[in-house]
C-alpha cells in the first residue's frame, strides 16, 4: 500500500496507538479498584439538592430523574464476590433520592439474582411516592417461556422489591428474532396478561429495552397501535450514534432508535451512557483533550450531558457503585447543562471516530453472560484487555524497547484483577454465553484468542501481533 492508499481509519488507529504509547513505561496496567476509584474523586464537589433536572413523561405525566440510578452494578463487601454490601447499597440510594433521584432500575438476573431483593430492600425504607420502579420480564431461560413460568417471575418481582405495583415493566433485550419475541410473550398469552394488569394499574407503563436487529426493532415499533408502548429503553452514548452498526453489524445506530421513537412521542430511557465505562476510562490522549475544553468536568460527565441533553430522552440510567461515581453523575444532572450541537458533533463524529480506530472488544461490561458455569470472569478479561490496548499498554513485539516492562505490567494486572482459576485459559469453549450478549460479541472464541496471547506472554514466546 502506499501512502497515498492509506484509509481513514487506519490513519486514526496509527495516530491513536501512537498518541498514548509515550505513557507506556511510565504507567502500569492494573485493574480499577475501590481505592482508586475514590482516589480519583477526592477533590469531588458535593452536589447540590433541589437542582435536579426532571423530564415529564408524556404518557403519564410522571415527573422522572433525568438520573436514573441502574441496580446492575452494586457495591459488594470484597472484590470479585457476590456478597452485596446492603449497608452502602441503602447509604447510595438515601443519598441519591435526598438529591432528587427517583428512577430505579432493576430485573430478576441482575447481580446474580439478588438485585431486587436488594433494590427492595433499600427502598422500601422510603415512601412509595418518593420514586419509581423499574423491572423486567428477565424470561431468557426456557424455563419462564411457559405463560406459569413468565407470571411466576412477575409476581416474584413484586415480592422481592416489596410492592404492589411497578411503575415501569420491560419485555427484556427483545431484538435476536421476531420468533424469539412471540416465543416468549406473544404465544404463551404475556403480553394479553401484562395489558391487562397495565388495566388494572398494577403495571403503569409497559415497554421493551432492546438489543439487536434493526429489521425486530421495526416490527416490534409497529406493534405500538395494538400493544401502546409507554416507553423504550434503547443503548444511546456518543460512540453508539453513528457507528454502533459499524463496530458490529448485529446493532442498530442509536440516531436511528432514538429518531424512530421521537417521531411516535414514545419516552427513550437511556442506557449504557458509558458503554460499561468505557467512556469514562478514554485513552489519556482523548481524556486530556475533553479536561482542556473544561477542566471543571470529569470525562465521565461528557457522556452523560450527551445522552442527557435529547428532548425525547426520558431518563439517563447509570450503574453506580460507588458513592463517588454517584455524585460525579449527580453534578451532571443538577441542573444538566445541555451540549451544545458542536459539542455533540465534536463527541460523536470527531471523539467517536477515533474510538472506532482503536478496535477494542466491544463488552460493556453488562454481565449479562455471566456466571459462566467453569468460573471464567469474561467481562474483567475483556476489561483489562481493552484497557491495557487503550493506554497503549499492550504488548505486542518482543524487539520493542519497552516489551519486557510491558509484558510485566500486563500479566501483574491480569493477575490482579482476575484470579488464576477464573482466566481465559479455562474457557472449554461451550458457547453458554454466547447467546446473552447484547452485544454479539463471539465470547469463546476472544476468551480463546487471549488465551494463546496470555500464553504467549507467559512463555516469552509472542511474535508480532496483528493490531
Amino acid at each position: 500500500m502506499s501512502k497515498h492508499d492509506i484509509s481513514r481509519r487506519s490513519f486514526l488507529k496509527m495516530l491513536g496507538g501512537g498518541a498514548v504509547a509515550t505513557a507506556a513505561v511510565m504507567t502500569g496496567c492494573k485493574s480499577k479498584t475501590e481505592t482508586k476509584a475514590v482516589s480519583e474523586y477526592t477533590k469531588q464537589v458535593e452536589p447540590p439538592i433541589g437542582k435536579m433536572t426532571y423530564r415529564t413523561n408524556p404518557v403519564s405525566g410522571d415527573k422522572v430523574s433525568l438520573l436514573g440510578y441502574g441496580m446492575m452494578r452494586l457495591p459488594s463487601k470484597t472484590e470479585n464476590q457476590d456478597d452485596y454490601d446492603q449497608e452502602m447499597i441503602n447509604r447510595q440510594v438515601d443519598y441519591a433520592i435526598e438529591h432528587g433521584v427517583n428512577y430505579f432500575d432493576t430485573s430478576p438476573v441482575y447481580c446474580q439474582g439478588k438485585s431486587e431483593a436488594c433494590t427492595g430492600i433499600a427502598l422500601s425504607r422510603h415512601k412509595r411516592s418518593e420514586y419509581f420502579i423499574a423491572t423486567k420480564l428477565s424470561n431468557f431461560n426456557p424455563a419462564f417461556h411457559s405463560r406459569e413460568g413468565s407470571i411466576g417471575m412477575y409476581k416474584n418481582s413484586m415480592k422481592q422489591l416489596q410492592v404492589d405495583y411497578i411503575d415501569y415493566y420491560l419485555l427484556h433485550a427483545v431484538g435476536g428474532s421476531t420468533e424469539e419475541f412471540n416465543r416468549r410473550y406473544v404465544d404463551n398469552g404475556m403480553m394479553d396478561f401484562l395489558m391487562e394488569e397495565r388495566k388494572a394499574g398494577r403495571i403503569r407503563n409497559l415497554g421493551f429495552s432492546f438489543h439487536g436487529l434493526k429489521s425486530v426493532f421495526d416490527e416490534i415499533l409497529a406493534m405500538h397501535d395494538k400493544y401502546h408502548w409507554d416507553f423504550v429503553q434503547i443503548e444511546l452514548n456518543y460512540l453508539d450514534w453513528s457507528f454502533a452498526n459499524e463496530i458490529n453489524s448485529s446493532n442498530v445506530d442509536a440516531s436511528y432508535l432514538y429518531d424512530e421513537l421521537h417521531k411516535l412521542n414514545i419516552p427513550a430511557v437511556i442506557m449504557e451512557p458509558l458503554l460499561g465505562g468505557r467512556l469514562a476510562n478514554l485513552p489519556q490522549f482523548m481524556a486530556t483533550e475533553l479536561k482542556r475544553r473544561n477542566p471543571e468536568r470529569s470525562v465521565a460527565s461528557w457522556a452523560f450531558r450527551y445522552a442527557g441533553t435529547p428532548e425525547g430522552v426520558l431518563t439517563v440510567l447509570s450503574g453506580m457503585t460507588y458513592m463517588e461515581h454517584l455524585k460525579d453523575n449527580l453534578l451532571s444532572y443538577c441542573p444538566l447543562v445541555p451540549l451544545k450541537k458542536s459539542e455533540m458533533r465534536y463527541l460523536d463524529e470527531q471523539v467517536a471516530e477515533r474510538i472506532v480506530g482503536l478496535e477494542n472488544i466491544p463488552c460493556n461490561d453488562c454481565k449479562y453472560c455471566m456466571p459462566c458455569p467453569y468460573g471464567i470472569d469474561i467481562p474483567a478479561i475483556f476489561v483489562h484487555y481493552n484497557k491495557c490496548k487503550n493506554e497503549g499498554l499492550l504488548p505486542t513485539d518482543r524487539t520493542d524497547e519497552n516489551y519486557k516492562t510491558l509484558r510485566r505490567n500486563y500479566l501483574i494486572g491480569l493477575d490482579r484483577s482476575v484470579p488464576r482459576l477464573r482466566q481465559a485459559d479455562h474457557c472449554i469453549q461451550c458457547g453458554q454465553c454466547t447467546p446473552h450478549c447484547p452485544q454479539s460479541i463471539r465470547i469463546p472464541r476472544e476468551l480463546y484468542k487471549i488465551s494463546n496471547y496470555v500464553e504467549a506472554l507467559r512463555q516469552n514466546t509472542l511474535s508480532r501481533t496483528k493490531e
